[in-house]
């Protein structure tokens, strides 16, 4: 029996991952965060309330914790240590570069404590590391180029809204992937995805280059505008800011699908669905479940599971995997 403490448990991914645990027999799943008596229960778990600031409230919830889920991103190096100087194993979810590369540098921690923390861990950074990988090893020396594809008409929580708000501007690039149907050839537009930075170290690459679309080609184009220098500055104004979460909460340009595909010279491998918090979640789910042992240190997906096997149980739970495709 393992139990399992998802912090950021009631926002969508965690609520995806946290069902997804319960699915299976042989652990306790205990969803927490700052108001769980404003959230919406979910079944088969045990509700906390964790302020992740609080070291001393954080300190109680992690006695008797086997596992953290970090679905969140406030204090997420801190949580870390946290739980590796217990040898308490840590996944997190985060796309965020300069996290990811703060958690990296608890490596020698882990070793020592025999804990692991393991890294992308999701659909973006995650679901396209492990397609990195297969693509590298079909066309060994090849740059890798990633794409994403995310349904603009998804319902997304304040924060993985500002996160995108803030991404935008940050890199200059553009250029055509070819997703699976029925989205085909579209333009996207280089975006500070964490996996670009990680998957040279963790494969061996030159270089790794991750661009984002949206399903609605509308809202794409209004993405590209707003990585406009004078468009980018606007949307960071607070009063700008709350008036765009307002609009978005309402309007809903595009469906709720998803694709990401890669390309490294001939290979090329992609993966798709519906609603990417559900990819996510089910994809730390499933990576909890498979986190090998003893396997301590700081590492990323794509360094713990067979690519191949592992996005094949994946897709099993509702989503497509195309791994014999070439350009």
């Amino acid at each position: 029996m393992s139990t399992i403490l998802v912090l950021g448990g009631y926002g969508a991914v965690g609520r995806e991952a946290a069902t997804a645990l319960t699915e299976r027999p042989g652990m306790t799943v205990i969803v927490a965060g700052r108001d769980p008596g404003r959230a919406r229960p979910v079944p088969g778990t045990t509700a906390l309330r964790v302020d992740v600031s609080d070291p001393a409230g954080l300190d109680r919830a992690l006695e008797g914790v086997d596992t953290v889920l970090m679905c969140v991103e406030p204090g997420n190096v801190a949580v870390a240590r946290a739980c590796l100087e217990r040898g308490i194993d840590y996944v997190d979810v985060s796309a965020s570069r300069h996290l990811l590369t703060g958690i990296q540098e608890l490596d020698g921690l882990a070793a020592e404590r025999g804990a692991t923390a393991a890294l992308s861990v999701g659909l973006v950074p995650g679901v396209t590391n492990l397609l990195a990988r297969i693509c590298a090893g079909r066309s060994p020396g090849r740059d890798l180029r990633i794409g994403v594809l995310l349904g603009s008409g998804e319902q997304h929580g304040p924060a993985a809204i500002a996160w995108t708000l803030d991404g935008l501007g940050r890199l200059d690039g553009s250029w055509t992937m070819r997703f699976p149907a029925p989205y085909g050839e579209r333009t996207v537009h280089r975006f500070p995805f964490s996996d670009q930075y990680t998957l040279p170290g963790t494969l061996g690459v030159a270089s790794a280059s991750t661009g984002l679309c949206l399903d609605s080609r509308l809202t794409t184009g209004l993405l590209a505008a707003a990585r406009r220098p004078p468009v980018t500055g606007l949307l960071r104004r607070p009063k700008v800011r709350s008036l765009l979460f307002k609009a978005l909460e309402k309007i809903r340009l595009g469906g709720d699908g998803f694709a990401v595909t890669v390309q490294a010279g001939t290979a090329r491998a992609s993966f798709s669905g519906r609603l990417q918090s559900r990819a996510t979640g089910r994809t730390a789910a499933l990576l909890i479940r498979q986190l090998p042992a003893p396997h301590p240190g700081v590492r990323h997906i794509e360094q713990l599971v067979d690519p191949v096997a592992f996005l094949t149980e994946l897709a099993a739970e509702g989503f497509d995997l195309h791994l014999d495709q070439e350009r």
